[in-house]
């Protein structure tokens, strides 16, 4: 039997303010639950995660 191995999570840090991007970038870093500078969260690693990440890395750092 396979064992099961808890899911990948990604730490993410707001670094660079959303404040004179688009407003879709600006969506973007709320959806993924960051509010203020230097706020981080954690995430499950998905595809659609990484899209997100994809879209305002130029504002974010990334742990993995």
């Amino acid at each position: 039997m396979a064992k099961k191995t808890a899911p990948k999570t990604i730490r993410v840090t707001l670094v660079k303010s959303p404040i004179g991007y688009t407003k879709d970038q600006k969506a973007t870093v709320r959806a993924l639950g960051l509010r203020r500078m230097n706020h981080t969260v954690e995430h499950t690693d998905t595809p659609a995660l990484r899209g997100m990440l994809f879209k305002v890395s130029h504002l974010l750092r990334v742990e993995e």
